[in-house]
């Protein structure tokens, strides 16, 4: 709230008419003077009756009218008799019902609380309250007004109020005794709190720059702030020099440090080509256990099928095929061998290969199982096989902890029932991922990864598809050639040539890659936009909802996701006074709107159009909405045949869909792909991201924008450079 003067409100807390459990954004009906208010903001810790002291500005909503929008509030103890009862009849305390909560009251008035919070024994002299009731009830109100004394201290240094319930989760009545001694400790995996904003807090606390505390936390957070880059480790020269510079300190005392650090094990070094390179340990752990165990299934490879020869030519035969040299040795290696990385780019017949490896798998006995990172990926792999494949999450059986990490029920102790389990779109898995897979295998289980090792490298830590390829202890069989149907192509010939670092070839206008010439912006963004609305419908038939999908390097910007989806939608999908429509903090969504899932939610339940029920919606789902309850602040999405039910916590995880970034398009194709050509941020534009966007695309694909921007993509081949140690471990595993 920039700018604007802020106002006090006060008052008590009438009704809570809405409250996002995921981010604690509320409505509330605040009581104030006699006067009745509508307050919106975030806080997760509020009941009805709670007195409060509000900080923000008044605004007017054009749908809900004039709303106090709050930046910062604090809790003030209910003060009269009246406000005392309607916080307990709330509910707020555990064991405290309507009728308990009157006799309260009625003995003790305006000391109600505080004879609760601090003289439990005369508790018991209200009927219906023995001597245990009265210390739980006790106990459970100190909580309560500890965890608020907790975050009213935490609100002056900008701490949210989701990540002050973690903290009194975390520390309890500790906390503002524990925060105070050491800030950092904020930093920790569980809160994770910023390092800037723990380091706000020592400031304001006068603790000195050179506190050990403070740069153990910033050297963990830099080495942590790498791994959401990719790395798995970092080398130490570098990490020193960054973490110096980072807090303004000297390289000497940081090494010292860092020799803590690595002498307690909160990181861990090993030397890799020479040079000194430091791991936090769950990375450690991931890359060297993936790799013991990839170089004992080498050492312990399943039974050999014999008669491989024979049995391919047989099914070639059968069915009328005649493969490729190297397609029939990928197919020949999975039968003998135990593990096989099958890689190649579009059009080299990977699908056709792969459908071979699984059939004569299953002639052979064999219970094959099928995964991919993405539930779109799964989709598309049971799509082009003609068998189950499930995400690799759903294969492990995850479930997900209070900090919303993955636990796989599937691992050393629960393994996989399976004699070979083929994993498609291997680029996309990352090292922790990969380790979890590992960990499920049963010794004896053969293991096929298929993938485009020049796609984007996963999203997660780690080049684990890259480093398995480099390391040359692994089969690879790697499919070059382009089949003369898919010669045919400018797409799949062009994605070749980007590959390589060759301009493609943009000037044909008989195919279907297209370069649509655009100087600004604003001209690109409304080619694109006409592109989807009216050219691409007409002149081929095809649907933005089913067939057209706008690709972006990134969220931000005038090209960005977020302004383009908003574009789009005027445009597609236009206000409407007869379409329900819902207001969210991004976009507002309406009857008929693409969307898209953005997280994994294994517990959503979904019903099919022929009544089959069960549940799951995965990252990277895309649908229509067919319904929406505006007072219930729910949804109706349909995900092709499956309706999924929304309400208002699980629509913070879905966004418009028109456009999306190319990271999020990965195992996913379209019929025809938009994309904008304006150079932005050099991290987003380079050749992978370029490729992984052109085969996206299954029978058209328009560039938009500016041939220099396309060139500078084509030549940006330094972006994927990782630092990570999977090839390392095996090669010293081979020695």
């Amino acid at each position: 709230m920039p700018n604007e003067q802020l106002l006090e409100l006060s008052g008590s807390v009438e009704e809570i008419i809405f409250r996002n459990s995921q981010n604690g954004y509320s409505v509330l009906t605040m009581y104030c003077d006699g006067i009745a208010a509508t307050a919106v903001g975030t806080m997760t810790d509020v009941n009805v009756g709670d007195d409060l002291k509000l900080i923000g500005v008044w605004k007017t909503h054009p749908g809900y009218g004039e709303q106090f929008a709050f930046q910062y509030y604090e809790h003030t103890m209910p003060s009269t008799a009246s406000s005392i009862l309607k916080y307990l009849t709330s509910g707020a305390i555990k064991g405290v019902g309507r009728a308990t909560a009157k006799r309260l009251v009625d003995a003790f008035g305006e000391n109600t609380l505080e004879i609760m919070q601090k003289q439990p024994e005369r508790m018991e002299e209200i009927r219906g309250i023995s001597h245990e009731k009265a210390l739980t009830i006790s106990a459970e109100i100190r909580k309560i007004f500890g965890m608020k004394e907790v975050m009213l201290y935490l609100e002056k240094y900008h701490i949210s109020a989701l990540e002050a319930v973690k903290i009194w989760k975390s520390f309890g009545d500790s906390s503002i005794t524990l925060i105070e001694e050491n800030p950092y400790i904020l930093c920790d995996d569980t809160i994770a709190v910023p390092f800037e904003r723990a380091d706000a807090i020592a400031a304001s606390l006068d603790r000195p720059n050179d506190d050990s505390c403070r740069i153990r936390a910033g050297i963990v957070y830099i080495i942590s702030y790498n791994g959401g880059n990719g790395h798995t480790c970092l080398p130490m020269d570098r990490l020193i020099s960054t973490a110096a510079g980072y807090l303004k300190l000297g390289e000497d005392i940081v090494a010292q440090t860092m020799a803590e650090l690595l002498s307690d094990a909160t990181l861990i070094s090993d030397d890799i080509g020479g040079k000194t390179f430091i791991f936090l340990p769950s990375m450690y752990k991931s890359e060297t256990y993936s790799a013991e165990r990839l170089l004992m299934m080498m050492q312990f490879p399943p039974e050999r099928i014999t008669g491989g020869e024979l049995a391919l030519e047989v099914f070639e035969s059968a069915k009328g095929i005649s493969y490729a040299q190297q397609q029939r040795k990928a197919i020949l290696e999975a039968l003998t061998g135990g593990l096989l990385i099958l890689t190649g780019g579009p059009g080299t017949g990977k699908t056709t290969t792969l459908n071979a490896i699984i059939e004569l798998y299953k002639q052979c006995g064999l219970k094959v199982l099928l995964a991919a990172p993405t539930g779109r990926a799964a989709q598309r792999m049971s799509e082009v096989t003609g068998c189950e494949s499930r995400t690799i999450h759903r294969l492990l059986e995850v479930e997900w902890d209070q900090n919303d990490r993955p636990r796989f029920a599937k691992n050393e102790r629960n393994l996989l029932d399976c004699d070979a389990l083929i994993i498609d779109e291997m680029s996309m898995v990352d090292v922790q991922l990969f380790e979890s897979v590992m960990r499920a295998l049963p010794l004896g289980c053969r293991l096929v990864m298929v993938g485009d090792s020049d796609q984007l490298p996963s999203v997660g830590a780690g080049n684990v598809l890259g480093d398995l390829i480099a390391s040359e202890t692994i089969p690879v069989v790697q499919l070059t050639e382009i089949f003369r149907q898919s010669m045919e192509s400018l797409i799949i010939t062009n994605a070749h040539k980007i590959v390589h670092g060759e301009m493609p070839e943009i000037r044909r206008t008989d195919k279907d890659f297209f370069f649509m010439t655009a100087a600004s912006k604003e001209s690109i963004a409304a080619n694109i936009v006409s592109l989807c609305s009216e050219r691409l419908p007409g002149a081929y038939g095809f649907s933005m909802m089913n067939d057209i999908q706008v690709l972006c390097p990134g969220r931000k910007g005038e090209l960005g996701v977020t302004e383009l989806n908003k574009k789009l939608q005027q445009v597609l999908n236009p206000p409407d006074k007869n379409k329900a429509e819902i207001r969210m903090p991004v976009y507002t969504f309406r009857i008929g709107d693409k969307v898209m899932q953005t997280k994994n939610n294994y517990d959503l339940p979904w019903i099919k159009d022929d009544g089959t029920e069960g549940s799951g919606v995965y990252n990277g789902d895309i649908g229509v909405i067919e319904k929406i309850e505006k007072g219930a602040v729910s949804a109706k999405i349909r995900f092709d045949d499956r309706i999924v039910t929304y309400n208002s916590d699980n629509l913070m995880n879905v966004e418009l869909a028109y456009a999306t970034t190319v990271h999020k398009s990965q195992g996913n194709e379209f019929n025809a792909v938009v994309m904008p050509m304006y150079y932005g941020a050099p991290q987003l534009y380079y050749r992978n991201l370029l490729y992984t966007a052109v085969t996206r695309a299954k029978k058209i694909l328009i560039l938009v924008g500016n041939v220099s921007t396309l060139k500078k993509m084509v030549d940006n081949n330094k972006k994927t450079k990782r630092y990570s140690a999977l090839k390392e471990f095996l090669e010293r595993g081979r020695r």
